[in-house]
């Protein structure tokens, strides 16, 4: 029995198995149906805030990955959860965790103006917060308030 050529690993055919990625220029409002897309955030028009689904509105394993696109972007960036919310591990270039939630959950977590092209916050939702993982080529780069 033969196989479909697609299914071949070389075939060149993607089948939906490419990732959704959005670029966000400017103040955006995030619902369950962004889950598994990748932001590219680009702040060079000026500051802006991404505001993530409520507790009372968010869904079970939604998930949403952010990536800075600029090098050193204009302006910061805030990713808002309209509550204290977040819990997340942070690791920058100094090898230290130092603006992890460490057991604090935050409402926001802001992308500086230090922040390196490639540096990614990636977020879940679950049991009623967001938990994720945010990884910075420079210390500081990206906070929390």
């Amino acid at each position: 029995m033969s196989r479909a050529s697609y299914l071949e690993q070389n075939s060149g055919a993607t089948f939906g198995h490419k990732q959704k990625v959005e670029i966000i220029k400017a103040a955006r409002t995030l619902t369950g149906d962004d889950s598994g897309k990748v932001f590219m955030l680009d702040s060079a028009a000026g500051a802006y805030s991404i505001t993530l689904p409520t507790a009372a509105l968010g869904e079970q394993g939604s998930y949403y990955k952010f990536i800075v696109e600029e090098e050193t972007p204009t302006a910061a960036i805030t990713i808002a959860a309209g509550s204290a919310i977040i819990s997340f591990v942070q690791k920058d270039a100094g090898g230290d965790a130092a603006n992890s939630s460490a057991g604090t959950q935050i409402s926001n977590i802001v992308v500086g103006t230090s922040a390196q092209k490639g540096d990614v916050v990636e977020l879940m939702y679950a049991n009623g917060e967001y938990v994720g993982t945010v990884l910075s080529g420079i210390n500081n780069a990206i906070t929390s308030s």
